[in-house]
């Protein structure tokens, strides 16, 4: 039977429940540990607000979470854990890398200046799957990749390449980072051609286009789409975000399909001005999609069992590792 990895422990698939799979505890760019006069929250006010949001989430029936945030961008497995213990509320940790503009890239591009780097980034995947991050034995339970919007840069095909092996090696599943709606049947392809199953793959942030057409390129390719920034109307209004997954569903695409908000619960120093850190305690709000979104989808026709298997099945199947029925 297959496991999955959270940050305490292993369970199965079917113990999942409902789940929302994009989500973050906490989230520090590069250069934010330098920031000192204004460091962000400290570790136990991160504590008492993650504690606060798994609250909500359970009170709406949630049992679990995928935090994909990758190891260059503040990623914090201790505090995860220290949440699910408190809680029984089970968080599933990354590894990988993210973007070339946003992530570590000059720690890897500089050293790539000496060796190729792929070999270096595999290595650190399949340890921190196998393994464990550091010195803590948390394992991570999934691959995360990234790219920019518009073009897949050379460091970050350094990093694909480098996820596409170490899922080979661990048959670890891999979710991915796009800008804009853009180039996930790209990485998907990358992906593939490395020999990693389709239906292993999450493309995410698919919902930053409503492009039905570039959706099903993805969808009839056999991956799963995230429709996972629900709540960030900067990005993408949700009519429309609603109104491509509601046409997903309608073209028989309601099994590849997982959801979510990219929220941000606990963000290290001060990357925006003090005033919109403060506005995004209601932006970022994971019960989001629960409150406001499911009634709009059942006003659009969609039936109870179809939400359901966006929260509960879709998840389940695809850490199960089940291949997709292919669409017509």
């Amino acid at each position: 039977m297959t496991k999955i990895a959270t940050v305490t422990r292993e369970i199965a698939p079917a113990d999942l429940g409902r789940t929302l799979m994009h989500e973050h505890l906490v989230i520090g760019y590069p250069g934010s540990e330098g920031h000192s006069t204004h460091p962000g929250p400290s570790a136990e006010e991160q504590f008492a607000i993650c504690i606060d949001r798994i609250g909500r989430l359970q009170e709406l029936g949630f049992q679990s979470l995928l935090d994909p945030c990758p190891a260059d961008l503040g990623r914090d497995v201790e505090l995860a854990a220290r949440v699910e213990q408190a809680t029984g509320f089970q968080i599933i940790c990354a590894t990988g890398l993210y973007k070339e503009d946003e992530g570590g890239a000059p720690y890897w591009k500089f050293r790539g200046a000496f060796e190729p780097q792929v070999e270096a980034m595999t290595e650190l995947f399949v340890h921190e799957l196998t393994e464990g991050i550091g010195e803590t034995g948390i394992r991570a339970g999934i691959i995360k990749v990234a790219s920019g919007p518009g073009q897949i840069t050379d460091y970050e095909r350094w990093v694909l390449e480098a996820a596409g092996r170490a899922s080979l090696e661990t048959g670890a599943p891999i979710t991915t980072h796009t800008d804009r709606g853009t180039m996930g049947d790209a990485q998907q392809k990358i992906l593939t051609d490395l020999g990693v199953p389709a239906h292993r793959i999450i493309v995410g942030h698919s919902c930053g286009t409503d492009d039905h057409a570039y959706h099903m390129r993805i969808a009839r390719a056999g991956s799963y789409l995230g429709f996972d920034r629900f709540g960030i109307e900067v990005i993408q209004p949700d009519a429309k975000r609603i109104e491509a997954l509601v046409r997903m569903i309608q073209s028989g695409a309601g099994d590849r399909l997982v959801v979510s908000h990219d929220s941000v619960w606990c963000w290290r120093g001060e990357p925006l001005p003090k005033a919109l850190l403060d506005s995004a305690v209601d932006l970022f709000d994971p019960t989001h999609f629960s409150r406001n979104i499911v009634p709009r989808l059942y006003d659009a026709g969609v039936t109870e069992a179809e939400v359901e298997r966006l929260l509960v099945e879709n998840p389940r199947r695809f850490f199960e590792g089940g291949a997709l029925v292919p669409l017509a």
